[in-house]
């Protein structure tokens, strides 16, 4: 099926050394024969991923970007075992296979897991996929499911239980998100000021403590290319951790573009939920509270503080082409997605009464000026 997610040409500055990485695997017990075809995934922003595509085997290599100065920002050896300790639990998760930490081999660590094959949904559906609005009402549902299902997942007791740190996980992220954001700010974003003490505070205790994923996206799932309103594969476990699941699917929301949503959103959008047949935001808060069990009063803290660590995340990336450590012009624009966080958060909790009013649609018509005709 010509849908089937392939990879595509690796990109200039991010070849990787196949010559080095198959006798690393051969030396390990890897049953591997031929010549290799190499082909890289979209993306870059995070963690380099490359299809291996052997005559007798298929797998994916995962390796942090370049420059990578801590470890702990894309920790190859966390992410490995994280998917091993999963794998009993949640049959998702990718078959693991080597990892490896001698740098030697191509100078960082990297781990290879077997390749799912199947169809990844980016920003639009492939326009083979025709579905109707009863078929992407069904893998909206399953996608949510499938979150679900990880909140389940037993921990205790297990290898997951050293993942993460659990009680008083609200607080801590409201704090380490808070301290990112000031260091890497530009002069030309907002500050967050009201936002960020909004959030501290209106910090809830925790409503449970559950393996989380910490990056639930469309683009972060594999379909069924027989069924692809079905998730096989579940995929980027860099952030997975123990913590509070409605941070969980905070965060996530905060990628979720309805199509009431303005220009910004919509231009920016990543993944197909602005179907007919999608839930709302608000549709998918209702449904995963009902299923669970879970109850809140303060769910405009989860839903902020998710835009607001989305706009940390952009602004870390854009400060990196600010100060012209990279030339990624898909980066030059992000300073005006996070102004439109700011508005959406501000709008959120009360502070900015906005629908459609003059800050609003400022940034929107700069945004369209600087888009590509």
């Amino acid at each position: 099926m010509s849908v089937i997610d392939i990879g595509g040409n690796v990109r200039n500055g991010e070849e990787l050394d196949d010559r080095a990485v198959g006798n690393w695997l051969i030396e390990h017990g890897e049953d591997i024969s031929g010549p290799v075809e190499v082909t890289q995934y979209s993306g870059g922003a995070s963690n380099w991923t490359y299809r291996l595509q052997y005559e007798n085997a298929d797998l994916i290599l995962r390796r942090p970007p370049k420059g990578t100065k801590a470890k702990s920002a894309h920790d190859m050896s966390r992410e490995y075992h994280v998917q091993r300790a999963l794998a009993e639990y949640y049959p998702v998760v990718p078959e693991m296979v080597l990892l490896c930490q001698d740098e030697s081999v191509i100078g960082c660590d990297f781990y290879v897991m077997k390749r799912i094959e199947g169809i990844i949904p980016r920003a639009n559906l492939p326009k083979e996929i025709n579905f109707d609005e009863l078929q992407t009402r069904e893998l909206c549902t399953n996608f949510i499911d499938k979150l679900i299902e990880l909140h389940q997942v037993p921990y205790e007791g297990t290898e997951l239980e050293k993942l993460g740190k659990g009680d008083g996980y609200c607080q801590r992220q409201v704090d380490g998100w808070d301290s990112r954001y000031e260091k890497a700010k530009t002069l030309n974003v907002p500050s967050f000021k009201y936002v960020r003490q909004w959030l501290k505070d209106h910090v809830p205790s925790d409503s449970k403590t559950c393996v989380i994923h910490n990056d639930w996206r469309f683009d972060n799932v594999i379909l069924d290319p027989e069924n692809p309103s079905k998730i096989i594969g579940v995929l980027d476990w860099e952030m997975a951790t123990l913590g509070d699941p409605l941070m969980d699917l905070g965060s996530s929301l905060a990628y979720w573009v309805e199509e009431s949503d303005n220009a910004i959103f919509k231009a920016t959008r990543r993944q197909p939920t602005h179907l007919k047949g999608m839930f709302t935001r608000a549709e998918v808060v209702e449904y995963y509270l009902n299923k669970t069990g879970l109850k809140t009063d303060n769910w405009t803290f989860y839903e902020v503080f998710g835009i607001f660590r989305l706009a940390v995340i952009a602004q870390q990336i854009y400060y990196r082409y600010y100060h012209k450590q990279t030339n990624n012009p898909a980066f030059k624009d992000f300073w005006i997605v996070i102004h439109a966080l700011h508005i959406r958060a501000l709008k959120l909790i009360g502070l900015q009464k906005i629908e459609a009013n003059d800050i609003a649609q400022k940034y929107i018509a700069k945004f369209k000026e600087l888009m590509p005709k």
